[in-house]
């Protein structure tokens, strides 16, 4: 993952369709999570989003379409400490949804999914069904 001084950092993207966000699964994985990846040496975030979501889902994010929903943290037990950072965008895209690359599986999930996604992704999980988006 990308760092920001000693926090690993992910570049997500957040797409919610009829009630449903998507999520995707690594081949080595239990977990579903936010499609997206770390940060290239010298990439923004929008090039890092571009980047990983045509490797991992063969689709073209639309230049200029790049929001960001939110940054969320999960925090160590032990003090507080920030453990991991994601950083998450929604944008409109082109092409068919198709899992590539280390992407072995995507799938749409409802809110009562939520124990299947990692602990960050379940922060996002949450803000979107208090908003009403995923029931």
């Amino acid at each position: 993952m990308g760092t920001t001084g000693s926090v690993p950092e992910k570049v997500a993207w957040v797409l919610v369709r009829d009630g449903r966000v998507l999520v995707t699964r690594d081949e080595d994985r239990d977990l579903f999570y936010f499609p997206g990846g770390m940060r290239e040496p010298g990439e923004s975030d929008n090039e890092t989003l571009v980047r990983e979501i045509e490797e991992e889902l063969q689709v073209v994010i639309i230049a200029g379409t790049l929001v960001h929903f939110g940054t969320f943290e999960t925090r160590s037990d032990h003090g507080g400490r920030v453990e991991f950072r994601m950083i998450c965008y929604v944008a409109v895209h082109r092409g068919a949804l198709n899992p590539a690359g280390e992407i072995a599986e995507m799938a749409w999930f409802g809110y009562g999914e939520r124990d299947r996604v990692s602990p960050a992704d379940q922060l996002v999980f949450d803000v979107l069904h208090m908003d009403g988006k995923l029931p």
